[in-house]
């Protein structure tokens, strides 16, 4: 009966062995392309471009995988850029980088910390700062392409290499599905991506099955008044008094109304009205953020907002023309989800390629990407976006021994273990590639 089982291992040990030269030669690869990743990162980090801004960026980067030997198209949807490798027969693998900064004035006092200056499309002056970490995504974009382009002997198959605009919008994913995204270039069989992470040490690979990150709607919520002097109320209808109940109503949507196993979210993040002391408002104006993974729940949230705006309109005794507006913004990101056994799969690559301390699977956040739609674009799609965590050993070992904060994505402070994770993600990303192009 031992006679198959040393068979088998025997035969097995070429194709291990195989895999362990490749993994070594990508190492080596990606090692000695890190100082000038490096350098490319840091200036990709000094010069960010807000969301639908990123001409300068998608230029620079078009340029590196033109020279790579990428057939490159840019200005899809908008500043996007696809780099297509064409390498024999086999699937289309589509490797996704977003490109945007945020209106964040940075504060980490890096030596190439960004100086930029822009304004929003909202009219706001602001700096500009790569505070979600595209930076490091962008990097890693261009050191796997340099990767998997000096390794084409190995697999076969077509690379589709996108770099996409306004992320942090929503919209980039969908400009450039709108801009034949998957009729002008090869439709992915295979999609990947990664986020950095500030919940994760460096160069920890955190992935989720099913579910990885949240639908999420941003809601206007126009209350009307008639109004008036606030020393005779009764003359007027009082639409801050209403807002606020509405508010409060709003906070049974999740607690009385969904499962307690559906994750949902309904915040209110902004309440404006009124202008002086003795005056109550003709207006109050709610800023909302929804969050759910479900398109059901979704749904449920969506209209819960509503009947509940006009509900208690009916209770306060506004007349029909004094209704709620609720106006649901059209920069919405739709929940992304991670095809299971895809996950396991690359999960399992990744723990035989960097060991089972730095692969460990996560629970899915209420963090929005709009990678969602490149899978919700076509569900024969395999997809999976995973995270590489960004956070200093030091910095994760001593918040964990003090229980103190540290600086999320978005914040001015957040400044990631960039080499870690640029080696980690390239590697992860090239390993990932390679295991799907891998020739018969």
């Amino acid at each position: 009966m031992k006679l198959p089982r040393i068979c088998f291992a025997l035969a097995a040990l070429p194709l291990a062995l195989s895999m362990q030269a490749k993994a070594d030669n990508v190492s080596d690869k990606v090692s000695a392309d890190l100082p000038k990743l490096m350098a490319l990162y840091k200036d990709l980090h000094a010069h960010p471009e807000l969301s639908g801004f990123e001409v300068n960026t998608a230029a620079k980067l078009a340029k590196r995988a033109k020279a790579l030997g990428f057939d490159v198209t840019e200005k899809v949807g908008g500043t996007g850029v696809v780099a297509v490798l064409k390498n024999g027969p086999g699937p289309v693998v589509m490797i996704r980088a977003d490109m945007d900064g945020l209106p964040v004035i940075e504060q980490t006092g890096l030596p190439f910390a960004s100086k930029e200056r822009a304004t929003t499309e909202d009219g706001i002056e602001s700096g500009v700062m790569h505070a979600c970490g595209h930076d490091t995504h962008m990097t890693s974009w261009v050191g796997t392409a340099q990767a998997l382009t000096s390794m084409k002997d190995e697999w076969s198959g077509t690379l589709v290499m996108i770099l996409q605009p306004a992320e942090e919008r929503g919209k980039g994913a969908r400009d450039m599905l709108a801009d034949g995204l998957y009729e002008r270039f090869p439709k992915p069989d295979y999609a990947l991506a990664f986020h950095d992470s500030a919940g994760l040490p460096a160069g920890t690979i955190g992935y989720t099955p099913e579910f990885a990150l949240a639908n999420v709607d941003s809601v206007d919520v126009i209350v009307k008044g008639a109004g008036g002097h606030g020393a005779y109320p009764h003359t007027t209808k009082d639409p801050i008094v209403l807002a606020s109940r509405i508010v409060t109503s709003l906070q049974t949507l999740v607690s009385r109304e969904l499962d307690p196993q559906d994750a949902a979210v309904v915040t209110v993040g902004s309440f404006h009205a009124g202008a002086k002391h003795n005056i109550i408002s003709d207006q109050a104006t709610l800023l909302l953020t929804v969050r759910s993974y479900s398109d059901e729940t979704r749904q449920a949230l969506l209209d819960g907002i509503a009947r509940i705006a006009k509900g208690e309109a009916i209770a306060a005794g506004m007349p029909e023309t004094l209704m709620p507006e609720v106006n649901i913004k059209d920069e919405y990101t739709p929940a992304t989800y991670n095809t299971p056994e895809f996950t396991h799969k690359m999960a399992e690559l990744f723990t035989q390629r960097f060991g089972e301390k730095r692969v460990v699977e996560t629970p899915a956040v209420m963090g929005g990407e709009d990678f969602s739609r490149f899978y919700r674009a076509d569900k024969q799609i395999e997809s999976l976006i995973f995270w590489v965590g960004g956070v200093k050993q030091d910095d994760w070992n001593k918040a964990k021994e003090e229980g103190t904060s540290l600086p999320s994505l978005h914040s001015p402070y957040w400044a990631p273990k960039a080499d870690a994770v640029i080696t980690t993600a390239t590697e992860a990303l090239t390993t990932a590639a390679l295991h799907i192009l891998q020739k018969q």
